[in-house]
């Protein structure tokens, strides 16, 4: 249950789910808190100069980096992942940095998540991770049974059967 005492994490929040994601919770009584977590600090002061509120915290850092992670993680509650390589042709012409980004990334996430006892993390996918038939779409898929594995053991460790890891899969990049 979300209260006003939470603290809310976006990794990618720059992007353009962050944008969303951070216009639907900031004038909510739902979180004291919300961290924009992305490796471009243009945009990352863009939002600053827009939003001019204490209530947006920045941390400039990057998924393949867990110590940054680390440090954004902290006391958050909450996470919704949305850091990923999502253009088909840059993953293409250079798949490993999809792997690094998309796949190794995930795990880093989800790893520092676990560490630092946040309550629920949010995986984002595409449908492009349905049926995978480019880097893209086989490093999201590849997030994704990172994030399935890391769910089946907390699973297999609670005595309740419930874990803190979920996966949400967007229709549209």
């Amino acid at each position: 249950m979300l209260t006003s005492s939470d603290i809310l994490l976006i990794t990618g929040g720059t992007g353009s789910f962050g944008n969303v994601t951070l216009e639907r919770f900031l004038h909510t009584g739902f979180f004291k808190e919300i961290r924009i977590f992305s490796r471009d600090e243009k945009k990352q002061d863009d939002m600053r100069q827009h939003y001019q509120t204490d209530k947006i915290r920045y941390y400039i850092g990057d998924v393949r980096d867990k110590r940054s992670l680390d440090n954004a993680m902290r006391g958050v509650d909450y996470v919704f992942h949305a850091a990923a390589l999502k253009q088909v042709p840059s993953c293409e012409f250079f798949p490993m940095e999809a792997v690094r980004t998309n796949v190794m990334g995930c795990e880093n996430v989800l790893d520092s998540a676990l560490e630092n006892g946040v309550k629920k993390v949010v995986v984002l996918s595409t449908d492009k991770a349905v049926y995978p038939i480019n880097a893209m779409g086989i490093s999201k898929a590849m997030s994704e049974k990172v994030m399935v594995a890391k769910s089946r053991k907390l699973n297999s460790m609670s005595t309740t059967g419930d874990n803190n890891i979920s996966k949400t899969s967007l229709l549209k990049t």
